[in-house]
């Protein structure tokens, strides 16, 4: 069955940089299109980066909002992917949710990681 464990986030200042990661089990993330939502109070869950299926690479997209700041990444090996997040802003707080939309059809989420910016 498929299991998604977030981990990574906390508290940051403006500018300040955060790994996040997700563990997978269940299935292959390099055989997998994965993707990182956030959702922030009040708002509804937005795609923030994805990478396409590939198991020596992927295509990555990002929302415009984290582009050139954010960068997704997959560790094979460990069966988990990142985002790093870079000069963060108060605006990219939220919680941050990886899945893999063919494999839960976006059924089942896992806890989820908060991220919160502020000074």
């Amino acid at each position: 069955q498929v299991q998604l464990v977030e981990s990574g986030g906390g508290l940051v200042e403006p500018g300040g940089s955060l790994r996040l990661s997700c563990a997978a089990s269940g299935f292959t993330v390099s055989a997998a299109f994965m993707a990182w939502y956030r959702q922030a109070p009040g708002k509804e869950r937005e795609l923030i980066a994805s990478v396409t299926r590939g198991t020596f690479g992927g295509n990555a997209n990002y929302a415009d909002s984290v582009e050139g700041r954010f960068t997704i990444s997959r560790d094979k090996n460990k069966n988990t992917i990142y985002l790093q997040m870079n000069s963060l802003k108060p605006e990219d707080a939220g919680r941050y949710y990886c899945n893999a939309p063919t494999r839960t059809a976006l059924r089942y989420w896992g806890q989820g990681t908060q991220v919160t910016v502020s000074s």
